[in-house]
């Protein structure tokens, strides 16, 4: 079971490879299923915008600091199909 985590955890090497951050904090709210990415911290949002996608991305001073991603856990589902 420990290896399948990991492989799924390995798998997304490229992907936050790609990420043009070099630090980022996460967590998780199951129940409010909600992923919040940081990319600076502290973080002190003085902006932010709500995409069509259910996502709010944070600014400070005009640059992004971080993203909210609402209903989280369906994210991606239609590729995964």
């Amino acid at each position: 079971m420990a290896n399948l985590e990991v492989e799924k955890i390995v798998n997304l090497v490229p992907q936050i490879l790609n990420i043009p951050y070099q630090r980022i904090w996460t967590s998780y709210d199951s129940e409010a299923d909600v992923l919040y990415l940081n990319f600076k911290r502290p973080s002190h949002a003085d902006d932010s915008e709500l995409t069509k996608d259910d996502i709010i991305i944070r600014y400070e001073n005009g640059e992004v600091i971080g993203i909210t991603i609402l209903n989280a856990s369906k994210k991606g589902l239609e590729h995964s199909n």
